[in-house]
């Protein structure tokens, strides 16, 4: 049984095919979208590769850049076939191509549809991600003398300062790792001794965070010592002075920041995929309507396109067949190989 059958005179037919043309140039223009905002993604990841534990943050970026590529390929060949389907002559070089190019086709809209999808569920893989890479970019803070490392101070406090977040997950990460290079303290200081004795790793902890922890709308100056010793400041108490310190970590300032960005892609992608889909399906139709032309030598005749041949059980069962044939096929070629080894080695 036919399925969502359509009846076509040439008037419709010219049109579909010009329309067609239309749909695969925006098409085009929808690519090269996709593929900048895949990379506009990949350098913001890029640029903050410093806090990221590895490099799977960049399956998106990639996947989009992927995508975009191959929706400017894909619609610029479905753009001439189109063009070509109103001339005969030109049509005929098309003929033996288009069902293998359809079914290339609906496997770069499922392509599409996925890398949109990964745009909108990939938060929990990038939080971890971010939740790694900010706690070791954290304790290399202080190595500003080590090669490889020294930059990670400016790193780190043009994060906390752009984003106006402080820690990992909040201000209190700084109490729990030594910040201030031993190359600026006094190991004279009773002061230093007693602090870096009465830690287990010999560390030197002191309740401050660097200063690119300060909130500039606070009202005094900013206080980055002895935060939670209310004593040591006039008229202070740290669990009311919400102002002093950025109280957001930098963890959730980057993962709202990023999951915004890769919804907003993730909505033009699933847009885009509407429209391939769209354009999969008329494409199917002006093959099959050409193809059911009577006479092709009189194109002014009605002809009958659809969707599928058979109905969706009926393809699928057929479609399923037909893996079962290639990889019995494959089984045989691979059988006959084996045999001919064993007859050269005996």
């Amino acid at each position: 049984m036919v399925l969502l059958k359509v009846k076509f005179d040439q008037k419709k037919r010219v049109k579909l095919a010009q329309g067609l043309w239309l749909m695969n140039w925006l098409s085009v223009l929808a690519g090269i979208i996709i593929f900048s905002l895949g990379l506009f993604l990949k350098i913001e990841l890029r640029k903050r590769s410093d806090v990221m534990d590895n490099a799977e943050s960049h399956f998106v970026p990639n996947s989009l850049i992927g995508m975009g590529m191959l929706s400017c390929v894909f619609n610029s060949l479905s753009g001439k076939i189109c063009y070509d389907a109103l001339d005969p002559a030109k049509y005929a070089k098309w003929r033996a191509w288009l069902k293998p190019y359809l079914a290339a086709c609906v496997l770069f809209n499922a392509a599409l549809f996925l890398a949109a999808l990964c745009c909108l569920v990939l938060r929990g893989s990038l939080e971890s991600t971010l939740a790694h890479g900010l706690k070791n970019g954290m304790k290399y803070y202080r190595d500003t003398d080590t090669p490889g490392r020294c930059f990670m101070k400016k790193t780190i406090d043009l994060l906390q300062m752009e984003f106006q977040c402080c820690g990992n997950g909040g201000f209190r990460d700084w109490f729990e790792i030594q910040w201030i290079s031993n190359r600026y303290l006094d190991f004279s200081s009773k002061d230093v001794k007693d602090r870096i004795k009465s830690n287990v790793d010999g560390r030197y902890l002191v309740d401050g965070v660097p200063f690119s922890c300060c909130n500039p709308s606070s009202p005094r100056p900013c206080i980055q010592y002895q935060l939670t010793n209310n004593s040591a400041h006039y008229s202070y108490d740290h669990q009311t002075e919400e102002l002093n310190l950025w109280l957001r970590g930098c963890r959730v300032a980057l993962l709202s920041y990023y999951s915004s960005l890769m919804n907003s892609m993730g909505a033009v992608t699933l847009l885009v995929w509407l429209l391939e889909v769209t354009i999969t399906v008329g494409l199917r139709y002006l093959h099959t309507a050409l193809e059911s032309v009577p006479n092709p030598e009189e194109p002014e005749c009605e002809s009958e396109g659809w969707l599928l041949e058979k109905s969706v059980p009926e393809t699928w069962k057929a479609f399923l067949e037909g893996l079962k044939k290639l990889g019995k096929g494959n089984q045989v070629e691979a059988e006959g190989a084996d045999a001919g080894q064993a007859a050269e080695a005996g």
